[in-house]
């Protein structure tokens, strides 16, 4: 079995150089430049603020609400992207510590733990297509069946797109490609984080099983095998604090973000809308928000719960017959992995279960504030 880790980057890559950060990858670099900065003066910087513009400031309650969830939903996306962008050169450090990992699994309860990862990944793929694609099609066909004529979003345009038919559809084709490039901002934004995160969570098992095998095979060098696996401790280490700081100001903000718009989603849904192509475009927008930061709080927590198991594995091996060198060795390695290792959004939140359910708390008591408003 061919042992690559970074082919699980491929649809990533795709997306990345489609929203134009990867310069440094690209042959026909100023021609490159001058569509990534249309693209992102177009969408990253213009998409929100077209939407903020407008708030509070719609002919309804219901484009309100629909403009005020768009509008926080777009400004988290452009500076979860930006910043991304921005630390776009740690995706390469973390590529390299991975490939390094990877040439470490040789035996086969080892490939058998990557052969379920393949599973693993493809269902956090699954994930985000299930989010994504029914939001941006519930998108269109609220559009689409509209009473009157009106804009996908409620939102402003230097130009009249009410009396002018051209102009509005304009205004129309804008807002649907331009929700195609927020959706794969917020794919790679969200997708990635969950993907390197599971990736480690399986090379720490991996880890595990060779630390059960350090000293068992009198043929090979046990100090050795210890020292390598130290090194690739120190490597999963390093490759978990390089993802931490890549995504812990992203995380913040979309766990604020998804409190929020889940529970104004539902308050919409409930008391505000009566169209039942905007109910059924509220419904999924509620259901994907929670789903969108699940897959990365399940794999921080269980990356954080197989680094604070290492230290068993450490015991695990045939120690007792090895030199008093050995065991210092073990002893410091032991010592080392008794310090958690605790993803962190921005210094303050765990990247933990824990926290997506306080997030949905969140939720419930802004939305008990709602109810009590209403009364």
């Amino acid at each position: 079995m061919l042992i690559n880790s970074l082919s699980f980057f491929r649809s990533h890559w795709t997306v990345w150089s489609v929203l134009g950060v990867t310069y440094r990858q690209i042959k026909w670099l100023q021609p490159y430049i001058v569509y990534s900065l249309v693209v992102n003066l177009l969408v990253t910087v213009w998409y929100p603020l077209h939407l903020g513009l407008m708030l509070f400031k719609n002919a309804s309650l219901t484009d309100d609400i629909l403009n005020l969830t768009t509008f926080a939903t777009c400004l988290a996306c452009s500076l979860k992207f930006s910043i991304y962008a921005y630390n776009f050169d740690k995706v390469q450090q973390m590529e390299h510590l991975l490939s390094q990992l990877d040439l470490r699994v040789k035996s086969a309860a080892e490939k058998a733990i990557y052969s379920q990862l393949r599973t693993q990944l493809r269902n956090i793929l699954f994930v985000f297509i299930g989010i994504y694609l029914p939001v941006g099609v519930f998108a269109e066909l609220a559009f689409i069946f509209k009473d009157e004529p009106a804009l996908m979003y409620p939102a402003w345009f230097p130009f009249d797109c009410v009396n002018s038919t051209r102009n509005f559809y304009i205004a129309h084709v804008y807002q649907i490609v331009g929700i195609g490039y927020q959706l794969m901002q917020n794919y790679v934004s969200d997708c990635f984080p969950a993907v390197v995160l599971c990736l480690i969570s399986a090379h720490i098992k991996m880890l595990y099983v060779r630390f059960e095998q350090v000293g068992v095979d009198d043929a090979e060098d046990a100090e050795y095998q210890l020292e390598a696996c130290i090194t690739d401790h120190k490597r999963l280490l390093e490759l978990f604090q390089t993802i931490e700081s890549f995504m812990s100001l992203p995380m913040l903000i979309q766990f604020a973000v998804t409190g929020l718009n889940v529970c104004i989603s539902i308050a919409g849904l409930l008391f505000f809308v009566t169209e039942p192509m905007t109910r059924a475009y509220f419904f999924f927008y509620a259901m994907s928000m929670p789903l969108e930061i699940f897959p990365i709080c399940y794999y921080g927590t269980d990356s954080e719960l197989w680094f604070g198991n290492l230290h068993y594995s450490a015991f695990s091996c045939n120690w007792t017959s090895q030199h008093r060198g050995f065991k210092k060795k073990l002893m410091l390695f032991v010592e080392r992995s008794l310090k958690g290792s605790t993803a962190l959004a921005g210094g303050m939140l765990r990247i933990h279960v824990d926290t997506f359910f306080s997030t949905l708390k969140f939720a419930y008591s802004l939305f008990t504030i709602i109810i009590r408003m209403r009364k």
